[in-house]
């Protein structure tokens, strides 16, 4: 199956042991030097790197994903990587930080000076190896505001966590606390969440969950070959090869959609990652009944593959993703019906 893969792409990438952070910020600057971003007629190409990374290895696509968004990010603010103000240049790497916690806040101060960040922000996943992020914080009167900012040590503290779960576990995602941490704006509060690019972003996530599936489909493939076809594993392998054709395709069409400019981006995300993370938890699912329990105790990078999957898909919330879809799809039917 090579739906959304770049052989190419995936035979220069390193795949051999735990994720080596510093190569794959390599391979992230090298992808963001390519303009590898939705939109603009390369949405394809954005999705095929991001399920490539995934079916290579989950962590990888991990850090490289987030450091396109915020590429793609800054260019849809009319931006570019090169902000002399923060010190990013194209050998940046970058984070987005968009995530809230009970008891957590961000605030942005305006001064004579520009912006400045001050208070705590959740979930920021690597951010003691990154130079730069872009991170939403609350302006004055209770809006969420995007600015760009250079992860200085001397404003931004990583705050001690403790990462329980072997899944991704090479990427420390907790907790930072900022202090007075200039900033630059990204465009006018609540545009963040209001740009088409928010959604396309959360199709490239669902990309990177189809790559890692994919993965699956393989080792069971390497397992059913050297064994007799029974008609219960074959049943399960067609289910897998079903599920994983029809994500993909999806996948392909959501590109073109993009690209044609669909006119609801979000409806067409909820659609995209509700259906490729149902396939990819199936998928999982499968590879357990018919691997058996030997490659999940006995071969590292499957075990590690399981444990990432289960933590990577964990971006879907489920049924109130689900809810929030059918609220957007009975929205979309009774205007066109009138």
């Amino acid at each position: 199956m090579q739906i959304l893969i770049d052989q190419e792409l995936r035979s220069r990438l390193p795949a051999d042991g735990p994720v080596d952070v510093a190569a794959a910020l390599d391979v992230a600057t090298q992808c963001s030097a390519q303009q590898c971003r939705p939109g603009a007629g390369r949405t394809h190409e954005y999705l095929q790197t991001l399920a490539t990374l995934g079916l290579v290895d989950a962590s990888l696509a991990r850090i490289v994903e987030p450091h396109l968004d915020a590429h793609a990010i800054l260019a849809q603010a009319g931006m570019s990587a090169d902000i002399p103000a923060i010190g990013a240049d194209a050998g940046s790497t970058w984070g987005v930080y968009a995530a809230h916690g009970s008891g957590l806040k961000l605030a942005a101060t305006q001064g004579p000076d520009g912006w400045t960040l001050s208070g705590s922000k959740p979930w920021c996943s690597l951010a003691g190896r990154l130079s730069h992020a872009v991170i939403t914080a609350e302006v004055e009167g209770g809006g969420q505001q995007a600015f760009a900012v250079r992860l200085d040590p001397r404003h931004v503290r990583v705050a001690p966590t403790t990462w329980v779960s072997r899944g991704l576990a090479a990427i420390p995602s907790g907790p930072i606390e900022i202090q007075a941490l200039p900033a630059v704006a990204l465009d006018s509060p609540g545009w963040y969440v209001q740009r088409p690019g928010f959604a396309w972003g959360g199709i490239g996530v669902a990309a990177v969950w189809y790559g890692i599936a994919l993965a699956f489909r393989e080792r069971i493939v390497h397992h059913l070959a050297d064994r007799a076809r029974d008609p219960i594993s074959l049943a399960q392998f067609g289910d897998v090869d079903e599920g994983l054709f029809t994500a993909g395709t999806c996948l392909e069409h959501a590109a073109a959609a993009i690209d044609a400019g669909h006119d609801d981006p979000m409806l067409l995300a909820q659609r995209v990652r509700a259906a490729v993370a149902r396939v990819s938890e199936k998928t999982l699912r499968s590879a357990g009944y018919v691997l058996g329990p030997g490659p999940l105790v006995g071969e590292e990078e499957y075990a590690r593959r399981v444990a990432d999957l289960g933590v990577y898909l964990r971006q879907h919330h489920g049924h109130r993703d689900l809810a929030y879809l059918g609220e957007l799809a009975l929205g979309a039917a009774e205007r066109r019906h009138g």
